[in-house]
């Protein structure tokens, strides 16, 4: 098989028919078809470019390569379609994979990302949704409603005895709102949404519900997302074939949750960390995830003490402890080995 040279994060949704094997053929036929039309329907709203759909026989594997919430929604959507007649489990994932070409040339996923996701899935009962503890803390950043939607369910153990933390994913989607809605309406209320964003992690939405008064000083950063949307189709599409990642989603893992009443420390106070981790890893300063590494390569932080951790789902924690001036830029180099 063909495969790329370059390792994805990207979130994967495991699904299968509960005792899909015990039934008749007749009855197999019925609930596969009715399984397709719901899964469907459920990615009706994620381009063709951000999915790769594997089928599994008793249900499918679903490899988002764009946002993370895409997967969220999408696992929401065909639980909430799935009826006494049709119990499906769900398991989503955010973890390495690699692209790769499968005996009839069609394009295939291998790696960790989707064999965890399967882990997670066969954990989950019939009806219920469970994801791995990377793509909770990834999602749960992402916006104040899809943190409410998590209820920790403790630590599993698959049949190669390796320890996973899961979450269940209790209730339904927070009204469809995906996360720019969601915190330009935050943002707007406590009135320090600009604070720590950069143009790349602003959508168009969020730059249309800014007061006018802001208008001078994010102007430059509405031209500068009209050119990367414009170009957005042939960039998505080079990402699915070479390996690279969604600017999108890179923005997404890489900015910093706000709060009510935090303020942005001074750029004069500010000091920078350069990342070079392999092949991934999850990044943490004082214990609050700042998105995952590669694709993220700079973290910009307050100068003083901190504590950094790179976690692997696949491998123990590195962690540092580091001091640094207003100004000063460090290094933190790991390569996680066997």
């Amino acid at each position: 098989m063909e495969s790329s040279s370059r390792t994805l994060v990207c979130s994967v949704l495991f699904l299968d028919i509960v005792e899909y094997s015990k039934k008749p053929v007749a009855e197999q036929l019925e609930l596969k078809q009715a399984f397709n039309r719901a899964l469907a329907t459920a990615l009706e709203q994620v381009p063709q470019r951000d999915r790769i759909i594997l089928d599994t026989g008793d249900g499918a594997a679903v490899t988002f390569m764009g946002d993370p919430e895409d997967a969220l929604f999408a696992a929401l959507a065909v639980r909430n379609m799935a009826s006494d007649g049709m119990p499906v489990r769900l398991g989503v994932n955010l973890g390495p994979v690699r692209l790769v070409k499968d005996l009839n040339g069609q394009m295939n996923i291998i790696g960790d990302g989707i064999n965890v996701a399967q882990r997670v899935m066969s954990f989950a009962d019939p009806g219920q949704l469970l994801v791995s503890r990377s793509f909770y803390e990834v999602v749960s950043c992402l916006s104040r409603d899809y943190m409410n939607l998590f209820r920790h369910e403790g630590s599993r153990t698959d049949k190669h005895v390796r320890e996973h933390e899961v979450y269940s994913v209790v209730g339904g989607a927070p009204m469809a709102r995906r996360v720019a809605q969601t915190e330009s309406m935050v943002q707007a209320r406590d009135g320090g949404w600009l604070a720590g964003m950069g143009p790349l992690g602003l959508r168009r939405s969020a730059l249309l519900a800014a007061p006018l008064a802001f208008f001078l000083v994010v102007g430059g950063a509405v031209a500068a997302k009209t050119m990367l949307e414009s170009s957005a189709p042939a960039q998505r599409t080079g990402a699915a074939v070479d390996g690279k990642f969604d600017k999108k989603l890179v923005a997404r893992l890489e900015k910093k949750p706000e709060r009510p009443g935090d303020k942005p420390a001074p750029s004069g106070e500010l000091a920078r960390v350069e990342l070079a981790v392999a092949p991934w890893g999850e990044v943490l300063v004082d214990g609050k995830s700042r998105g995952v590494s590669p694709p993220l390569r700079t973290l910009d932080i307050p100068a003083g003490s901190h504590t950094i951790e790179i976690r692997n789902s696949t491998f123990p924690s590195h962690v540092e402890k580091v001091n640094v001036k207003a100004g000063e830029a460090i290094r933190i180099r790991h390569r996680f080995q066997k």
